[in-house]
């Protein structure tokens, strides 16, 4: 029988539950459709929608298929995931785009600082031929990208108030297991430490680093912000997830139910994508309403951000492809139009 979802619900209205996310018996017969992620499931671009999706794909699909949802990293973290869905042990992971370095360069596009003026601006890229293209550059591995998933833009916080990159100097962030983002905190004068998502709280409040860069909805319900002397909105990276599912597991699926499966799959995309924007604001003001501090630039401030972190696209240039970043860049000069 279909379990209703355990919930605990924290203030500013935010759930954090552990078990966060009930998980269902299924029945004899139907399609298991295990969904590995390391954020909460509720609150959170990816944590709505792998919600959003196992309660339609259960609703609809009831005796066909059964997709069971595991939060907060219950059974891999971002670092593992990948390798669980090429081993078959999971069939959908959304990992973060930086996760994806020890198996193709080209994601490095999304970790340019200051690539993406702003998430229209993304949206136009991942929805043009080219973008849709990059989704198919993991089928040597035997897996597919069935779409992009939006958090949002990323944002520096620090022990320290940041408000032009030389206000780094000396400290150490966390970041992703991501070159680029490395080479993006070595341009500041500061250092930067690789550390899995669900290490970061913990190494903000021992000061094994000083400061970390993240989305809101990241920030928010993380808490990372509650050991943090503020936050300062840059805007300077993306962060976004391609839902993969092994290919030949996809294959296997009878084909009324494959389609089914990847109708509901793409309307609560769809849906989950238009919702991240609003649930990105939400989890700012949650911030502020809590009275923490958010620094905003000026254009001027901002400007000195720009000029020291994007002189390190050509560091990456040969790898990712010129006409690739090229193609990216070119989204923003639509804006508007």
């Amino acid at each position: 029988m279909r379990r209703a979802i355990v919930a605990v619900i924290f203030a500013l209205g935010v759930v954090f539950a552990i078990p966060a996310f009930a998980q269902i018996d299924c029945k004899p017969g139907e399609v298991v459709i295990k969904f590995s992620h390391v954020v909460p499931p509720r609150g959170h671009p990816k944590g709505d929608f792998a919600r959003m999706l196992a309660e339609r794909v259960n609703a609809e699909m009831n005796g066909k298929a059964c997709m069971q949802v595991f939060p907060f990293s219950q059974l891999y973290d971002d670092e593992k995931v990948m390798e669980a869905l090429l081993l078959g042990d999971v069939q959908l992971a959304a990992p973060s785009l930086s996760k994806l370095e020890v198996y193709t360069n080209k994601f490095r596009l999304f970790d340019l600082p200051f690539l993406f003026d702003d998430m229209d601006a993304v949206q136009r890229f991942t929805s043009s031929e080219t973008g849709q293209g990059l989704l198919d550059v993991m089928s040597e591995f035997g897996v597919v990208g069935l779409g992009y998933l939006y958090d949002g833009l990323k944002h520096f916080s620090a022990e320290e108030p940041l408000l032009v990159p030389s206000d780094g100097e000396g400290l150490k962030f966390r970041v992703q297991n991501s070159d680029v983002a490395v080479a993006m905190i070595e341009a500041m004068g500061a250092s930067a430490q690789k550390l899995a998502f669900k290490e970061v709280y913990g190494a903000l409040q021992l000061g094994v680093v000083d400061g970390q860069e993240n989305s809101w909805s990241n920030i928010f319900t993380s808490r990372f912000f509650e050991v943090q002397e503020g936050i300062t909105e840059t805007g300077h990276q993306l962060l976004a997830y391609v839902v993969f599912t092994p290919e030949e597991w996809l294959e296997s699926l009878e084909t009324g139910v494959r389609e089914q499966f990847l109708t509901i799959f793409r309307e609560t995309l769809a849906k989950a994508n238009r919702q991240a924007v609003k649930t990105s604001e939400k989890n700012r003001q949650r911030i502020i309403d809590a009275g923490y501090t958010v620094r905003e630039l000026t254009p001027e401030q901002r400007q000195q951000w720009v000029d020291v972190m994007r002189p390190v696209w050509g560091q990456f240039e040969d790898e990712i492809g010129k006409d690739l970043i090229e193609a990216a860049e070119a989204a923003n000069e639509t804006h508007g139009n």
